[in-house]
């Protein structure tokens, strides 16, 4: 299976994978509408790639089947909090 993804030009660490290039057809307009204008990234081979950054590899090819369309967002902003208790040495350190 191939895919197309696609970047937003107004949700930065946001892209949408399709099942055809330039096919949106499936993709709810609210959602293409708070995407913004798609920017072409790539055609993904779903088959030789059995890591994706951020994704799960079968939850996107499940996404395609049923839906048409795979969202990825950026992963959540690490707390401020928990980045200061790592100052202090009370969170341990991640990575």
């Amino acid at each position: 299976m191939i895919c197309a993804v696609y970047k937003s030009r107004k949700k930065e660490q946001t892209y949408l994978y399709v099942e055809r290039r330039d096919d949106f057809s499936r993709v709810p307009a609210e959602l293409m509408t708070l995407f913004g204008s798609p920017q072409f990234v790539m055609l993904l081979p779903l088959a030789k790639h059995a890591k994706l950054p951020g994704v799960d590899p079968q939850a996107l090819a499940d996404a395609l089947a049923k839906q048409g369309f795979f969202l990825q967002l950026p992963p959540p902003a690490e707390s401020l909090l928990v980045q200061h208790r790592r100052t202090l040495n009370l969170e341990p350190h991640t990575k």
